[in-house]
């Protein structure tokens, strides 16, 4: 799975803000917090849930059930607005 082309990224410290160029696709701005800028970082490359859990439990001091919940959660919403291929 991958971040669509059409969604476009930037991050400060704090945030980071994500707008599609394809209104069609969504129409909106979608602000995330640190662990979903991780994510979405994550998805700007070919990745797959498990790659990207990986990822974040060598990041964060977090139990490895919570990581993939809040993955899995992360990855449904921008599912639910159309930006993930595969």
């Amino acid at each position: 799975m991958k971040l669509r082309a059409e969604f476009i990224t930037h991050g400060s410290e704090d945030e980071q803000v994500m707008v599609s160029t394809d209104t069609k696709l969504f129409s909106g701005l979608v602000r995330s917090n640190s662990t979903a800028s991780f994510i979405i970082g994550c998805l700007k490359e070919e990745t797959t849930l498990e790659e990207i859990v990986d990822a974040m439990a060598s990041e964060y001091d977090a139990p490895r059930d919570k990581i993939a919940q809040d993955v899995a959660k992360v990855i449904e919403t921008l599912r639910g607005i159309g930006a993930i291929d595969g």
